[in-house]
């Protein structure tokens, strides 16, 4: 196995389990090779031919736990105008991206935690409902099949993260709205727009209202500047990595709904692709224009998630 496979495999969240041995067909059924378990267990279940990490209840309560993914509905608003609210934990992984992380799951979550985890390269153990096996098992077995690709990510804003909570429901509101940024120690920053909190440009009393501040925001920005723009569809939250000969989008679906025919544009110029697709395989793009600086495509069909390869155009 070479040092790229172990780094990869070592990248890949991993499905804690507390039931005995017995229990081992079920998990051979759904594709997990590869458990966390309670340390007086480790050498059961390594004996078994399964990849095994010894976890600890105290290793495990030390972990942060993270919010479980998808929408939900907000109290007093019964609106079908309204925005779904998202359940995303992408600005909370960029945050602390050496941190230790935890999902405590219900039923049909396995697969959507599993892939937000890969997407955002996390440390992350999945505590998982027996129900979710055969989801959680076929996201881990799809995202373990990916191409590698170690490249940096892309961003349009800097936020200057001062460990406060206002800085970080900042943080959430821009990744809700695909608006691409990378958190910096201090100004000055190379990106088009730079924010600190509290400063005399962002006050604190405007980022009292995250959703108007990232309104705000995306007005500065301006939509010919972004990197990136998602349409038709509101629960579906990107991560772009790259340099300037390739792009990897990460296209997370927290709607629970499939979509059809999602229209992605990336800022540069970029030969057509294919997609990933968990549940569907490779597909290819379709629609693919390039023009005005920029790249169109539709992706044919999201799920839960996908991964999109591109290489510059020559």
């Amino acid at each position: 196995m070479t040092p790229l496979v172990v780094a990869a495999l070592a990248a890949l969240p991993c499905v804690y389990w507390t039931q005995g041995i017995e229990t081992r067909p079920a998990l051979e059924a759904a594709g997990i090779t590869r458990l966390c378990v309670a340390p007086e267990q480790a050498d059961a279940w390594r004996s078994a031919g399964f990849t095994v990490i010894p976890v600890s209840a105290a290793d495990l309560s030390a972990r942060e736990a993270l919010a479980v993914p998808g929408t939900a509905p907000r109290a007093g608003v019964a609106s079908p105008t309204r925005s779904p609210w998202i359940n995303a934990n992408g600005w909370r992984l960029m945050r602390k991206p050496d941190g230790k992380f935890v999902y405590d799951l219900p039923a049909a979550k396995g697969g959507l935690a599993a892939a937000e985890a890969f997407a955002y390269g996390a440390d992350a153990v999945l505590k998982i409902d027996a129900a979710d096996l055969s989801a959680a098992g076929a996201m881990l077995k799809f995202v373990a099949g990916l191409p590698a690709a170690d490249l940096p990510p892309i961003a349009d804003i800097a936020i200057v993260d001062d460990g406060s909570a206002i800085a970080g429901e900042v943080m959430n509101l821009l990744t809700r709205r695909n608006l691409l940024f990378q958190i910096v120690k201090a100004p000055p920053s190379q990106l088009p727009v730079t924010i600190v909190v509290g400063s005399a440009e962002y006050p604190t009393a405007e980022a009292a209202d995250p959703s108007a501040f990232a309104q705000k925001i995306r007005r500065q920005l301006t939509d010919e500047r972004r990197s990136l723009r998602v349409f038709g569809s509101e629960v579906v939250i990107c991560r772009v990595t790259g340099t300037s000969s390739q792009a990897r989008l990460h296209l997370l679906n927290y709607g629970g709904r499939e979509i059809e025919g999602l229209r992605i544009r990336l800022r540069g110029s970029y030969a057509t692709g294919a997609a990933y697709v968990a549940g569907g395989g490779r597909l290819p793009l379709t629609d693919h224009v390039v023009a005005d600086g920029a790249t169109e495509f539709s992706v044919p069909r999201l799920a839960t998630y996908a991964v999109i390869d591109l290489k510059a155009a020559k």
